[in-house]
């Protein structure tokens, strides 16, 4: 059993797209739209490697904050290679400001650094 994708609503499909794209090495897919939910576009960002994918989706009416349909999660873990690239990754998101918490082990054992996308849903990078 495994994860098909996570999705994320999002104000900015371009902007959460290139931070994927920017910060994780991801590719992104083209942009779908659907023809039963006009407004409705999708796409989807692949992580290097192949298995993990986020579906990233938007609509016009996020801005109306429909129940159920709101941007973001509460957060995300990623599982870097070690607690280098943690450092190196967190050093390049706190130099653009989206560092939100700083590299450390934590209580439960994980060293992990938090950082956040353009619409501020926090990822927390782990090694």
């Amino acid at each position: 059993m495994h994860f098909a994708h996570i999705a994320l609503w999002t104000r900015d499909l371009d902007g959460a797209a290139a931070f994927w794209q920017h910060y994780f090495n991801a590719s992104v897919g083209a942009p779908y739209h659907s023809q039963r939910r006009p407004g409705f576009v999708s796409r989807f960002v692949t992580l290097p490697g192949g298995q993990a994918q986020i579906e990233l989706m938007t609509g016009p009416w996020l801005d109306d904050a429909a129940p159920g349909e709101h941007t973001g999660w509460d957060h995300l873990a990623i599982a870097l290679d070690d607690a280098a690239a943690v450092d190196t990754l967190a050093a390049r998101c706190n130099h653009d400001g989206l560092l939100l918490s700083a590299p450390r082990t934590t209580g439960d054992g994980f060293y992990e650094a938090v950082i956040a996308t353009p619409d501020g849903c926090r990822i927390e990078i782990t090694a």
